[in-house]
């Protein structure tokens, strides 16, 4: 499933460096409980960092221009420490550079992606052991856990048909359903798929209770293809 996680800039202890464009801090912490109940673990980074190297560097998670370039991006026992360089003489760039600087962009969030085995569920929430693909790193506006989320309507369609692949519980499609708006007709058909292979799977072991958590999330499902746009 592709997962956000966001902090605010005084968790991630940015530090600019005069008018340079380049700064550092944390684009994650160990150890802590955000509001959707998860704890990201020391080590969960690791694998994705040697294998994809550094993320890339957004703004607001909008997956088209580039504002900047991660120039170091690696575990410590505190965090995900990066240190960013904004693109000089890109318009954009500088906007946010002006921004950090004044406190008005005031979070870091992490994007990519988690598999089923890469993260263990608790009462509350997971406990993610694993980050599979860390996509990107975004300076963006709304801080702490509020951007937590996939936001469907900032990706272009094979994205979203990326993110739908990687549904596979319950809960995915749940979260899905709860934090995505505005798909087009063909993100419709392929979550329409997606959900017909999860449901089809069913978790007997849950009874009566899973069986109403269904029929309420088909419910929704139908009411957000009422909308949908062609």
């Amino acid at each position: 499933m592709l997962l956000k996680k966001t902090l605010t800039l005084s968790a991630v202890d940015l530090k600019m460096d005069g008018d340079t464009g380049k700064f550092t801090g944390y684009a994650s912490v160990f150890g802590g409980v955000d509001s959707y109940g998860d704890t990201i673990i020391k080590g969960a980074f690791e694998s994705t960092l040697r294998k994809n190297g550094k993320p890339k560097m957004f703004y607001n998670h909008q997956w088209d221009m580039p504002v900047g370039k991660w120039l170091v991006a690696k575990e410590d026992d505190h965090g995900l420490y990066v240190e960013g360089e904004l693109t000089p003489a890109l318009r954009i760039a500088e906007d946010v550079r002006a921004a950090m600087k004044h406190g008005t962009i005031d979070g870091l969030s992490i994007g990519g992606y988690i598999e089923r085995g890469d993260y263990d569920e608790t009462e509350s929430g997971r406990v993610i052991r694993k980050w599979g693909n860390l996509m990107e790193v975004s300076p963006v506006v709304w801080p702490a856990d509020a951007a937590a989320k996939a936001d469907a309507t900032s990706m272009k369609g094979a994205d979203v048909t990326e993110i739908i692949e990687h549904i596979e519980t319950i809960r995915d499609f749940e979260s899905f359903l709860r934090d995505a708006g505005g798909l087009s007709k063909g993100a419709a058909v392929a979550l329409t798929a997606r959900a017909k292979v999860i449901l089809g799977q069913g978790e007997p072991d849950h009874g009566d209770t899973e069986a109403k958590a269904l029929a309420e999330l088909v419910t929704r499902f139908e009411r957000m293809k009422a909308s949908i746009r062609v």
